[in-house]
């Protein structure tokens, strides 16, 4: 598997993420290529090319209906960038003086788990939804 922070460091990408995002509505079945295409002002090429890296990576899924690919979000893998940014998030707020007071560890590895479940059933949820005759 890629590396997650190479794969959101290109503009291109990120900008296809924020997209997918945006169009993330429950009632949609994925963002087609060439819709990608359109709203970014991107050749054709460039936007599978990145896609494929997205896919691999496993922050976007496909569907396929004939000859044409939907795209959609799937954020589980921006977890570790999460990970990651929070330390220094948390660092940032009690500079600022606007933390809030410690929790106990024990706390804050719940808060994470519950968290994090609460994520994936929403997603789950949603998929599901998506698959829903008449959706």
């Amino acid at each position: 598997m890629a590396d997650i922070f190479g794969v959101i460091a290109d503009a291109t990408r990120r900008d296809i993420l924020r997209l997918l995002l945006d169009h993330s509505a429950p009632a949609e079945s994925g963002t087609s290529v060439s819709q990608i295409v359109h709203e970014l002002g991107v050749s054709q090429p460039t936007v599978s090319k990145h896609l494929k890296v997205l896919r691999e990576a496993g922050l976007v899924s496909v569907r396929e209906d004939g000859q044409h690919r939907y795209y959609s979000l799937s954020s589980a893998p921006l977890d570790e960038v999460e990970d990651w940014l929070m330390p220094f998030q948390d660092a940032a707020a009690d500079a600022d003086g606007v933390g809030i007071p410690a929790l106990p560890v024990q706390a804050v590895h719940a808060a994470d788990v519950v968290g994090r479940a609460a994520a994936s059933v929403n997603h789950a949820v949603a998929a599901a939804l998506k698959r829903l005759p008449g959706r």
